[in-house]
């Protein structure tokens, strides 16, 4: 009797698939998860957006094993047995002025910024924990120059405490905040949490004119912009107040880097660049002084004033003609986390209507300080032969 060879055969092992094969199956895997995890991570956002604001703009992870944090901590205990700030009625302030000694030797006032956060957080913790007190979130500045921060602020309550808790963090002279307009608790919550001026409108007056406002008021070397609907880390506003230091009258936010191919940009980037090539800054592409945050110098305010600041543009123009120092300052994406108004959605909307009359103005202005054609020269027609 033959045996069932059949039966009797040992099963062959499936073939295995080629290592690149196996590879793209991995990769297309960790694809898919990654995809459901950001669905459901955007889905809680949408469930709490209050929370998910909070946890991402009031909190900050310390880089404690960075080089640069750990200078800096020996270096604030180093000036924790030279010095005291217990009698200085503003502490951040004295404070600010010993780490403004230890600069130099650091060598953080440069890109990437987040090395000069560290160390100066790292200085803040090593100078508190060797006086045994808690160790603050403080942030300190790379100046000794007073600076002044002037928020606009209309329906902001879901962010203006954001804001707020960031500019607490800085050792600032000045906080204005111009309410205008609010039917909410802003003007509450303002007056809760900050020892800032509160300059308060009932009606709108518009974010220009709080802007003017405030410059207006305050007394400080340097003036920081921003709007009560962005709420901004305290560490993304230090080269603002840098670029001032070191000598610019006007540090605009340079958003070029989140602006779309030419061809799909709007008609108030066009405008914006277009000035900018009329006042021959090519260099500051769609940078204008509409976009906060910026920064200015207190000679900024001196030589063209603070009613200008109502139109920003034109502001921009006189700066120019009074051959100001106009740079950058930094790069905060503002164009994706500018609140959505009924007033700013869509293609035509009266926001962009408001900016582009702006632009307008200022290229009016310019025009009739530097000819028609505004300092382009046509150097082919004969327009005398046509007559006329």
């Amino acid at each position: 009797m033959q045996p069932n060879l059949k039966r009797l055969t040992k099963k062959a092992a499936p073939k295995r698939k080629p290592y690149s094969m196996r590879r793209r199956t991995r990769t297309r895997t960790r694809k898919v998860i990654k995809g459901k995890m950001m669905l459901k991570k955007r889905a809680r956002r949408r469930a709490s957006p209050r929370a998910f604001r909070k946890k991402r703009f009031l909190t900050k992870t310390v880089r404690i094993f960075s080089r640069s944090y750990q200078s800096g901590k020996a270096a604030g205990k180093e000036d924790a047995a030279l010095y005291s700030i217990d009698q200085d009625p503003f502490q951040k302030k004295a404070l600010n002025r010993f780490w403004m000694k230890r600069i130099p030797s650091l060598n953080i006032t440069r890109k990437p910024w987040q090395h000069y956060a560290d160390a100066a957080k790292g200085y803040v913790h090593g100078f508190q924990k060797a006086k045994g007190r808690h160790p603050h979130d403080w942030l300190l500045v790379p100046t000794n120059k007073s600076i002044a921060a002037i928020v606009t602020v209309k329906n902001e309550e879901d962010t203006i405490g954001a804001i707020l808790h960031q500019l607490n963090r800085l050792p600032l002279d000045e906080v204005y905040v111009v309410v205008n307009g609010s039917t909410d608790r802003s003007f509450e919550i303002t007056r809760n949490l900050s020892h800032a001026v509160v300059i308060s409108y009932p009606q709108a007056v518009g974010h220009d004119v709080g802007r003017a406002i405030g410059a207006n008021m305050a007394q400080s070397d340097i003036l920081l912009f921003l709007d009560g609907d962005i709420p901004i880390q305290a560490e993304s506003l230090i080269p603002f107040i840098y670029g001032i230091e070191k000598g610019l009258d006007i540090a605009l936010n340079d958003v070029t880097p989140f602006l779309s191919s030419f061809a799909r940009l709007d008609s108030v980037t066009y405008m914006k660049q277009f000035l900018n090539v009329a006042l021959h800054r090519p260099d500051l592409a769609a940078n204008s002084m509409t976009a906060v945050p910026h920064a200015l110098s207190r000679k900024t305010v001196e030589t063209i004033g603070a009613h200008p600041l109502i139109v920003p543009p034109k502001a921009q123009v006189l700066a120019s003609i009074n051959r100001l120092n106009i740079g950058i300052g930094g790069s905060i994406n503002v164009i994706r986390r500018n609140k959505l108004r009924e007033g700013n959605v869509g293609m035509k909307n009266k926001m962009a209507d408001l900016i582009i009359g702006d632009h307008i103005e200022a290229i009016k202005l310019a025009s009739e300080r530097s000819g028609e054609r505004l300092d382009f020269v046509d150097t082919q027609r004969k327009r005398a032969f046509a007559g006329g």
